[in-house]
């Protein structure tokens, strides 16, 4: 079987630009403008972000997410704590978080210490959701092994029957956490590789935030 021609997918970024007349002293408006141009956009699931933890050997690990609340304290998600990346959080509570908007070339990383939200505010994210993903939030065991596809169609089943004429609750093992920042990189494309990067360090407990351009 011939390779795939991996080295020779290549797009030359000419999209838009990144200058530091356009960028705010903090990152929190500057995200907020490019997340709604991103929803804008077209992108597909324009709040999904690559989160990365750390497990108990020091190995990173990465997966998909999706984002569920922009606020000023920080960056929201949801899942199940018992999950292999609730239980790193647990042991390790910081994280990554890496947003990829094709149509828009663009790329934000964010950096920052991780805490659960309170029990309220999962309480009231878990009654908006669809009935489906409440059902699915009790009858899957994150992370877990199971036999195989039936099993899971059979838990899911019999708990869709245990709640079938009543109200579903949020399981004590499912909500949300909240990333508080201290980094982001806004990356955006540039022609002949040579992209705009500009890096905000948070400082202190105020607010206050440095910004510095990074080479490409």
């Amino acid at each position: 079987m011939a390779d795939l021609p991996v080295q020779d997918l290549r797009r030359n970024y000419q999209t838009g630009s990144l200058l530091e007349a356009d960028a705010p002293a903090a990152p929190l408006p500057l995200f907020r403008t490019w997340f709604d141009a991103a929803l804008k956009s077209g992108t597909p699931e324009p709040n999904a972000m690559t989160l990365a933890t750390v497990d108990s050997r020091g190995r990173p690990r990465a997966r998909t997410v999706l984002l569920k609340g922009i606020e000023d304290s920080g960056l929201v998600f949801y899942t199940n704590y018992d999950s292999e990346k609730g239980h790193e959080l647990s042991r390790a509570p910081a994280c990554s978080l890496c947003f990829w908007w094709p149509t828009l070339e663009r790329q934000v990383r964010v950096c920052g210490l991780v805490e659960r939200i309170s029990a309220a505010e999962s309480d009231a994210y878990f009654a908006s959701r669809p009935r489906p993903s409440k059902l699915g939030a009790i009858a899957s065991d994150q992370s877990r092994v199971v036999p195989n596809r039936e099993a899971l169609e059979r838990r899911f089943a019999a708990v869709d029957a245990e709640y079938a004429h009543r109200e579903i609750p949020r399981p004590p093992h499912w909500g949300g956490y909240r990333v508080r920042p201290d980094e982001f990189e806004f990356w955006q494309g540039r022609a002949n590789r040579m992209h705009d990067r500009l890096r905000y360090r948070l400082l202190d407990g105020r607010g206050n935030w440095s910004r510095e351009r990074l080479s490409p």
